[in-house]
């Protein structure tokens, strides 16, 4: 395979996919790129407790999500994609003297790209440096899902709630309803809509039946 073989009409996946990532790299460096590329990941599981995420949790630890940031992740599954892509079509032409369809080849690539993206992301998780994932601007946590630890969180009567951040680093704060005839007990997961100061107002995620006194 020649040199300008990237770009011909059987690796345009693969082409498209290096090109995806060096817009995301060359946004992600000048700045414009911060995003929060959470897709909304279960807390839990990205805080490596898959038992307490249940299927979607054990998912996302199979795939190694949570393990670096979610934009790491990604950066890694769309260069894997393409060079594992790049590879395969290079090995069907040298045994059968044509590459495969595009499509057939972005399946067989994709296929392979999670996993060895998952085998990439755990040990790349455990040397990244911890100094920007520890320190976060508070206002990121409104939206973020959490669960009461301690107490019964009640207007004026903040519980501690345990939230994660779109690193998987947990925060513990200090939360009330955000309706005042409202209240939230230990063990109720709650949405963070609001920040004032130091305390959040949260909403509960599940109706509770309410138990005859």
């Amino acid at each position: 395979m020649n040199a300008m073989s990237l770009f011909a009409d059987y690796n345009l996946p693969f082409a498209i996919a290096i090109g995806v990532m060096l817009v995301l790299g060359l946004l992600q460096f000048v700045g414009l790129g911060d995003f929060d590329l959470d897709a909304d990941l279960d807390a839990d599981a990205a805080a490596g407790d898959p038992t307490g995420a249940g299927l979607g949790g054990a998912l996302t630890t199979l795939l190694g999500l949570g393990k670096v940031p979610l934009f790491v992740w990604l950066m890694v599954f769309l260069l894997l994609f393409a060079v594992i892509g790049i590879a395969v079509q290079a090995f069907a032409e040298s045994l059968t003297g044509a590459p495969l369809y595009s499509w057939l080849a972005a399946l067989l690539a994709g296929g392979a790209s999670l996993p060895a993206t998952a085998l990439v992301a755990r040990p790349l998780g455990a040397i990244m440096p911890r100094d920007e994932t520890s320190a976060v601007a508070l206002d990121t946590l409104v939206g973020r899902r959490g669960t009461v630890t301690t107490g019964r969180a009640t207007k004026g009567s903040p519980a501690r709630t345990r939230v994660y951040d779109r690193h998987g680093q947990a925060h513990f704060l200090m939360v009330e309803p955000h309706e005042d005839a409202s209240e939230i007990l230990e063990g109720d997961e709650v949405l963070i809509v609001r920040r004032d100061g130091q305390t959040f107002y949260g909403v509960p995620l599940t109706e509770r039946k309410l138990a005859p006194m």
